[in-house]
């Protein structure tokens, strides 16, 4: 074979591989969760006929889990997440000094969440709708699927924003659940004048690497 054969060959060769990168990076695939890139608040506002007392607490979730997508066909996407509730944390912007461990010592105890019998808030999809957004590699989707908290399961909707890009996958969002929807009751003060209320915000950031 001459130069000139072996150069187109190697051409040909290259342009292959780079096909099929460039449909694998397409295509999706399997997506290890990153803990540290990635943040989960929960944010438990207050209600009663004194509200306007409290203040609003702000928990860092920490999040590991798995994410397959497939862009060209949504509905065989998949999302299971589980977040340690030992290791939730209450931030301090806000708080009155000290206030953080408190806080934290109730949410983990009996009245709450129970870290020592439900050591795990464990999220597993069933399934994934969707369309591809604006941009390149961008897609609105929302995710179905069952929420375990405190021993209770329920099927939630969550609507989030995706992006893959190269080998990253980059999952924005907002969702809300209730105490009552897990049979978990919002903890009082002041003689119930102060309550924690009922529904609970979530917002999250869940950065995920192309599993190797």
């Amino acid at each position: 074979m001459n130069r000139k054969r072996v150069a187109e060959v190697a051409a040909i060769l290259a342009l292959g591989l780079a096909r099929v990168a460039a449909a694998e990076t397409s295509s999706g695939g399997a997506f290890v969760v990153n803990g540290e890139r990635s943040a989960v608040r929960v944010h438990v506002g207050k209600s009663g006929a004194f509200s306007f007392a409290g203040h609003k607490h702000v928990v860092a979730a920490p999040v590991t889990g798995s994410i397959t997508a497939d862009p060209g066909n949504l509905g065989a996407s998949s999302v299971e997440l589980t977040f340690r509730t030992a290791g939730f944390r209450v931030l301090p912007e806000g708080e009155p000094a000290g206030d953080p461990p408190k806080v934290e010592e109730v949410m983990q105890g009996p009245r709450v969440l129970d870290s020592s019998r439900f050591p795990e808030v464990h999220f597993r999809s069933k399934r994934v709708t969707g369309h591809a957004a604006s941009g390149p590699g961008e897609y609105e989707v929302q995710v179905t699927g069952d929420l375990a908290i405190h021993g209770v399961t329920r099927e939630v909707v969550v609507p989030m924003s995706v992006k893959l890009d190269g080998d990253t996958l980059t999952a924005k969002g907002k969702s809300a659940v209730g105490h009552d929807q897990f049979g978990l009751t919002p903890v009082t003060a002041g003689g119930g004048t102060v309550r924690v209320s009922n529904e609970i915000d979530i917002d999250f950031e869940i950065v995920a690497a192309r599993r190797r």
